[in-house]
């Protein structure tokens, strides 16, 4: 096998979308739990060393599809991908020393992560929003065959009760999904 390919035993660590607009409280789309989340995200980063990808939702999608409808509903996001408001939270700027994935949809999974976890592979998934874009990526990611943890306080949802709700949702989907906090994943390592 190929030195580039990652192993599937190899654990990953994906960061879904430590960005301004879904951290400030200034933002419509903050999450008013990010605060709360981002040391647990930092510890878990700093075990998986080289192993961390972090992503940004970027605001480049087809506006002929439902997307169009989506920036009319939410102009505040419809911005050029430069704005500062899609820049990572500055806690967030040396999670990973590899660049961002940086995709236009709501989840994240695809043949881009594919390609550095590995088929079938092993990542946990912490990040922003609950539940929207850990969701997204949590599901489209155990329909592709891949093993996720979802770090559940080391994610951060629009509301408490939203947060509580996609875990209830993910919970559903084991073995592929698992719900586990910071202090078991790092226990399991």
């Amino acid at each position: 096998m190929s030195s580039s390919r990652p192993e599937p035993t190899e654990e990953w660590l994906v960061v879904i979308d430590p960005q301004n607009i879904f951290a400030s409280p200034d933002s419509d789309w903050g999450s008013p739990f990010f605060a709360e989340a981002m040391p647990r995200i930092r510890t878990l980063a700093d075990a998986f060393g080289e192993r961390v990808i972090v992503t940004r939702w970027m605001p480049t999608a087809d506006r002929s599809t439902s997307w169009g409808e989506y920036f009319a509903a939410w102009p505040f996001a419809d911005q050029p991908p430069s704005d500062p408001l899609f820049d990572l939270v500055p806690d967030a700027a040396t999670l990973s020393t590899r660049p961002t994935l940086d995709l236009p949809t709501f989840g994240k999974w695809g043949p881009e992560l594919e390609a550095i976890v590995g088929r079938g592979g092993r990542f946990v998934l912490a990040g922003v929003s609950t539940d929207c874009c850990v969701l997204s990526t949590a599901l489209a990611a155990a329909d592709a065959g891949a093993r996720v943890t979802i770090a559940t306080d080391a994610c951060a949802g629009s509301t408490a009760e939203n947060h509580a709700a996609a875990l209830h949702v993910m919970g559903l989907y084991p073995p592929q999904l698992a719900l586990a906090t910071t202090a078991e994943v790092l226990a399991g390592r």
